[in-house]
């Protein structure tokens, strides 16, 4: 979905499945110690990034060569647009690093956060049975238990107001990075500490998340913080910040938040899921926060006519996120 929706490439599914094996091996060891030898694994991630960075140029080129008559403009277009505007075009080189960036935080903290989201309404059944109470209220679940005809409209997923809740608060407990980096234009000083200018700062999200004064009971996973009772965010703008702030802050913030709606609501009006081990993974926060051998769920199928489940041997899947 991020190669197509976000750098409008056209890419063959037989080597779409290569790409990503690739990719998870680049993935693995983004954040590896800079030892370049042998069998290390910063030199995988080295030799990962080549062969992407060369599947990348083919698919830059060819889409350099298509761009008259499209009647919409994605990430990378938008990119490419900017850096002429300011009298300096993209080499090769710094499109396919930046391609390649805007793949990484596309997926894997896309990946990262749905898994968190799957993970809480595991853990909080109570706010799953809100949420699909919510989806009976708007039609798009019947009383009985299985999902409406029809299709899902963007004003329709704007109107869920707790599900909106149940995503901000995935997101703020379970930010998939860890905060971001900025360079001092001007030297200030923090809490009687002089920070000059032209160094490198780093914010933390998490920590952010964690200390900020206008959240009750932080480490409690509860989504009617969010909700326009309580509006727990609404002082302070610099007290949530899951995607970033400033003119950096992550310009696909808005694609992720709708995504992660509809996996929500999927989830809720078609399935029933159960953690498919004994007990919840173990979560690491590096590259990005996620379980470290995955989620093992089992999800259940809803029959459509007769308003039930259906037995484990009809529609059970088992699947690792």
């Amino acid at each position: 979905m991020a190669i197509r929706v976000l750098l409008g490439f056209s890419i063959p599914e037989e080597d779409l499945g290569h790409l990503f094996e690739v990719y998870q091996q680049f993935v693995e060891n983004v954040f590896s110690l800079p030892v370049d030898l042998p069998f290390s694994g910063y030199r995988r991630g080295i030799q990962a990034r080549q062969i992407l960075q060369k599947g990348l140029e083919k698919a830059i080129r060819e889409k350099l060569q298509c761009t008259q008559g499209k009647d919409y403009s994605d990430a990378l277009d938008l990119l490419i647009e900017s850096s002429k505007e300011h009298g300096k075009e993209m080499t090769m080189q710094e499109l396919k690093d930046g391609t390649l960036e805007l793949i990484f935080a596309a997926y894997a903290t896309t990946a990262s956060a749905s898994t968190s989201l799957i993970m809480q309404l595991l853990k909080h059944p109570a706010v799953l049975e809100k949420l699909r109470e919510e989806l009976r209220a708007h039609g798009i679940l019947h009383s009985g238990g299985c999902p409406c005809e029809g299709t899902l409209r963007l004003d329709t997923l704007t109107g869920l107001r707790y599900l909106d809740c149940v995503i901000k608060e995935v997101m703020r407990l379970f930010t998939p990075i860890s905060g971001g980096y900025r360079t001092v234009l001007q030297t200030f000083e923090l809490d009687g500490f002089q920070i000059p200018k032209g160094w490198s700062v780093m914010y933390s999200i998490r920590d952010t998340h964690d200390t900020a004064p206008v959240f009750k009971d932080v480490n409690v996973f509860d989504p009617d913080r969010f909700s326009q009772a309580r509006s727990e965010d609404k002082d302070g703008r610099f007290h949530y910040l899951p995607f970033g702030g400033g003119v950096r802050t992550c310009l696909g913030k808005h694609l992720a938040k709708l995504f992660l709606k509809v996996l929500a609501v999927e989830l809720a009006s078609t399935s029933r899921f159960e953690l498919a081990t004994r007990t919840f993974p173990r979560i690491t926060l590096v590259p990005v926060l996620h379980p470290v051998d995955g989620l093992s769920v089992k999800f259940f199928g809803l029959d459509s006519n007769q308003n039930k489940i259906l037995p484990e041997t009809e529609a059970m899947l088992s699947a690792t996120v």
